[in-house]
């Protein structure tokens, strides 16, 4: 009995098949981490976004974060910092990926009139594509932007941008193409807003006008509908003259006064 109750003993202290793969995989998520942290940093700031964009501030979940990360609490907060760190390192790194993509326009190397056709068309389509951004946006705007002012790298990464809009405004001025040189903050916000106004409400928009605003000829009405606005508002000239396909008729020349003896 002495000796069939120690084997027994020595059997139940053995991992069960499903604790030892359990482990085995925690083990192997754990040298992933110490290998690559900056590619676990990544996913992480992946995860919290879609959770932040999908739920807010508040009602995120660490736990759900790091899940879909295939990280821990610990790694979370190793690499990023608490909750609140966390939604602020997502929030810059919007605004740092959407800055990017705008340097990679190559606007100055393009006719005034151009490279605001280029910079509505790349701010619609970033919208479109991305829309955990403007969910983002949503979240801060309701809180009165009470994280984004702990940052202290949001002002250093919109300074080339504005000053980028600027030199193609100048540019315009120069050429002769923009009658005014307008503030770039006031151009930038207002090609910002057009967008993101429909988007942000395209369903009540889509059932209070009885259209779908989502549907592939609505989207293409609206970008053309923008370019037009805003370059009629920059060279003093008619919509209709920027709609696909119009180009602009030469002034015909005035008939001579006749005087009368």
């Amino acid at each position: 009995m002495h000796a069939f109750a120690i084997r027994e003993s020595r059997v139940t202290r053995q991992p069960s098949p499903i604790t030892g793969r359990a482990d085995l995989a925690k083990r192997k998520r754990v040298l992933r981490w110490q290998r690559d942290p900056e590619g676990m940093r990544l996913r992480i700031l992946e995860a919290a976004k879609q959770e932040f964009s999908a739920h807010g501030i508040g009602g995120a979940r660490v736990d759900r974060i790091a899940q879909k990360a295939g990280a821990n609490k610990r790694m979370l907060y190793y690499h990023v910092g608490n909750k609140e760190d966390l939604y602020l390192a997502v929030l810059e790194g919007a605004y740092e990926k959407i800055r990017a993509e705008e340097r990679e326009l190559d606007l100055e190397h393009l006719a005034p009139p151009e490279a605001i056709e280029r910079l509505i068309d790349f701010t619609w389509n970033y919208f479109i594509r991305n829309p955990e951004f403007l969910a983002l946006l949503n979240t801060e705007n309701l809180v009165k932007a009470k994280n984004l002012k702990r940052s202290t790298k949001i002002k250093s990464m919109h300074s080339p941008f504005v000053e980028m809009i600027r030199d193609v405004v100048q540019r315009g001025v120069a050429s002769g193409d923009f009658r005014v040189a307008v503030d770039p903050v006031q151009l930038y916000i207002s090609i910002a807003a057009l967008s993101f106004f429909y988007l942000s409400n395209s369903a009540t928009l889509s059932v209070v006008f009885g259209r779908d605003l989502l549907a592939r000829e609505a989207r293409d009405e609206r970008l053309q509908h923008m370019v037009a606005l805003v370059l009629a508002a920059l060279t003093g000239k008619s919509t209709a003259l920027f709609a696909k396909g119009v180009k602009e008729k030469p002034a015909k020349p005035r008939s001579p006064a006749h005087h009368t003896a």
